[in-house]
């Protein structure tokens, strides 16, 4: 069998053109850089180097195994360079919910990128569902998520939290009042899809109180959402985030809707057995609190 053990000898003896010379440069004995050439010559089927007086040369088959292996060799040197700081060259894969990589996940690469500016980060948009999902399956090294803690074998930390608001234009029928949730179950209601971390958190309220709910618009995207609003089609509930500053123009207004307090927390998720390297414990620090501790769950950076 041929290894690389056989080759870097059979080089050395290439360039030394002396058994000798070569064991000397490997800092091993001469009967054993001959016996790894015999075994080369053997498992070539032919012989790579005659013979001569007081040196070797190669045969024309010993010359074209040289020109097969310098790439070979290149190669491997070029690894042993690079084997040390492999960690620093991995790049790290990322999911994250939408209203997180819109929020929050800027800075947050922004902070990591200028502690390790070599490592690259790539990220993939998803819904909440599909991004637990594609942690599940290995294809992340974490995921960001919203809403309820994720279930599986995962290790999760908490690192934000937002409020869901029931908003709508000024001249909407119900404006400026307070409502039950019995009534605010019969407006028009402008939703984001089923499944999703915003809609999750109201679907679950509603259903601990006995209500339930028909929308009147169902949407993957919050800003279509907030334009309905905004032209008077029905009440949205939406991340304070995302309608702030409508709110503060005074394009929509906030609703009280009584016993309907919404609120969605934020975490990094990652498989429990994971092993994680130092640059994927930098992005950690940088998504979690330092005041973040070991409990219920959540995992704090020292105990990693």
């Amino acid at each position: 069998m041929m290894t690389l053990r056989h080759l870097y000898i059979f080089k050395a003896v290439t360039e030394t053109k002396n058994f000798t010379k070569a064991a000397q440069r490997l800092y091993i004995t001469q009967s054993a850089v001959s016996h790894a050439v015999r075994e080369l010559e053997e498992y070539a089927g032919t012989p790579l180097f005659d013979r001569l007086s007081k040196r070797v040369q190669l045969t024309r088959s010993g010359e074209l195994l040289l020109d097969e292996i310098l790439p070979v060799l290149a190669a491997c040197e070029s690894l042993d360079g690079r084997i040390k700081n492999l960690e620093e060259q991995a790049p790290i894969h990322l999911v994250s919910s939408i209203t997180i990589a819109i929020h929050w996940l800027p800075k947050i690469l922004a902070d990591f990128k200028r502690q390790w500016p070599k490592v690259a980060v790539q990220v993939e948009v998803v819904s909440a569902a599909n991004a637990l999902e594609t942690l599940r399956k290995g294809k992340a090294d974490f995921a960001l998520l919203e809403g309820s803690v994720p279930q599986g074998p995962f290790s999760h930390a908490s690192f934000d939290r937002y409020s869901l608001q029931m908003v709508c234009a000024p001249q909407y029928p119900c404006a400026c009042t307070s409502m039950d949730m019995e009534s605010f179950c019969s407006e028009n209601l402008l939703l984001r899809e089923t499944g999703s971390a915003i809609r999750d958190v109201l679907d679950s309220t509603l259903l601990l109180s006995g209500h339930s709910i028909r929308p009147l618009w169902v949407s993957v995207n919050s800003p279509a959402l907030i334009e309905a609003a905004k032209a008077g089609l029905g009440i949205a509930v939406l991340p304070h985030i995302l309608v702030k500053n409508d709110l503060e123009k005074g394009s929509l207004i906030s609703l009280d809707v009584k016993g309907l307090s919404l609120e969605n927390e934020l975490f990094a998720v990652w498989h429990k057995d994971k092993y994680l390297p130092a640059p994927q414990k930098a992005l950690l620090s940088c998504i979690i609190p330092t005041d973040t501790h070991e409990a219920l769950g959540e995992v704090s950076l020292d105990s990693l």
